[in-house]
């Protein structure tokens, strides 16, 4: 059976990179949910998009869905509890549901789905690049059909960019995919030049790369593996960082000066301190990447965001807005639910009420519609 094509919808020319200093208001959009999730219940799901031959192959092997944790059931256990389809399938599976439990109780206006389906971690390339494209046709046949306030990411498979890039200009070509999805857990730092097709399509194709928590490749901290999972769970930063300072100092913004990146699901209150020990070791050490025209801190201004789940929640809610002022721009947040996990922010919730009203609306919205190009679609 021949995959089903995408829409050839075709979205609107590459966006320059953020203004830190830009509005970001202007469409009516005053909710946009920067990470939902959403999964295939089994391999089968894929079926329909798969070749006979793969689908032959993932039968008489049993094969499971490709997971992104150490922890197998994680992202069953790890759900709402209310969660659970009336269907009786796992949650995060139905998208009529998911849309009566999420956007319509919420009003929100766009959401954008982010599958975690762990392609890269099938060792048969062949296959991975199999899995890849039936994702990203489940994704738009199942999903963004469903309701037009969704929004798809494209999966990728990170150990054959060549191919990755080949698939992000093919499902590109429907508008309602906005951006790239990457984990942050990887077999290497994003920044090493054997990724370079993967964001070199993204930004000609005028789309952000989200990178997203989650993944593997190795040992999963800097010190081997924990025991548990609140040790895992809570040391994925450690992986962002190694993310951001590798995008920096390989010097991929100066590369692709339109690339634009969002940090999704990682948190956001130890970038102040990054920034300063990042420039400081800039000072002593720039010879050593001389490719750089700036300070590293304005590249991760200019290039990078962040989504606002799990929000960091100081004891004194003025902490908070302190590091929101330490981050310098206004549009570095992007309000994000991280529906169906059991850390599910709601949005009369996610944010103190210390935080003024004005940015507030930027991070509900505007920030997302700014960084997204809503208000150009």
């Amino acid at each position: 059976m021949n995959r089903p094509a995408v829409a050839t919808e075709h979205r609107q020319e590459s966006s320059p990179v953020l203004d830190p200093h830009a509005s970001g208001t202007g469409s009516g959009l005053t909710l946009i949910d920067a990470d939902v999730h959403n999964y295939p219940h089994a391999m089968e799901d894929f079926f329909p998009f798969l070749s006979e031959r793969w689908r032959t192959y993932i039968k008489h092997s049993g094969m499971p869905l490709p997971g992104i944790s150490m922890y197998p059931k994680v992202f069953e256990v790890a759900a709402r509890r209310d969660a659970w389809p009336p269907d009786g399938k796992k949650p995060g599976t139905n998208p009529i549901f998911s849309r009566q439990q999420l956007l319509d109780p919420w009003k929100i206006d766009l959401a954008i789905l982010n599958p975690l389906v762990g392609i890269s971690a099938v060792q048969n390339v062949d296959l991975s690049n199999a899995l890849m494209r039936a994702t990203n046709d489940w994704m738009a046949s199942v999903w963004l059909d469903a309701d037009p306030r969704w929004r798809g990411s494209i999966v990728v498979n990170t150990h054959d960019p060549a191919s990755s890039a080949g698939e992000i200009k093919r499902v590109a070509q429907d508008s309602r995919f906005v951006q790239v999805l990457l984990l942050v857990r990887s077999h290497a730092p994003y920044g090493r030049r054997q990724f370079l097709p993967i964001f070199e399509a993204a930004a000609e194709c005028g789309l952000p790369v989200g990178i997203h928590f989650g993944g593997g490749g190795g040992p999963i901290t800097p010190c081997g593996w924990p025991s548990y999972y609140i040790e895992d769970h809570t040391a994925m930063v450690q992986a962002f960082e190694t993310q951001v300072i590798s995008l920096v100092c390989e010097g991929i913004f100066e590369r692709i000066p339109e690339l634009r990146v969002v940090l999704i699901e990682g948190g956001f209150a130890w970038i102040p301190a990054l920034m300063w020990r990042l420039d400081k070791n800039y000072r002593g050490l720039h010879s050593e990447v001389p490719w750089l025209k700036k300070a590293p801190s304005e590249y991760i201004k200019a290039h990078i965001r962040a989504t606002t789940q799990p929000m960091e929640e100081p004891s004194e809610p003025r902490h908070l807005i302190a590091i929101l002022e330490m981050l310098q721009c206004d549009d570095f947040l992007m309000f994000a639910t991280d529906y169906p996990h059991w850390d599910f922010d709601a949005p009369d919730r996610a944010l103190p009420s210390q935080v003024p009203k004005d940015l507030r609306e930027k991070i509900m919205a505007g920030n997302a519609n700014s960084f997204y190009g809503f208000e150009r679609a």
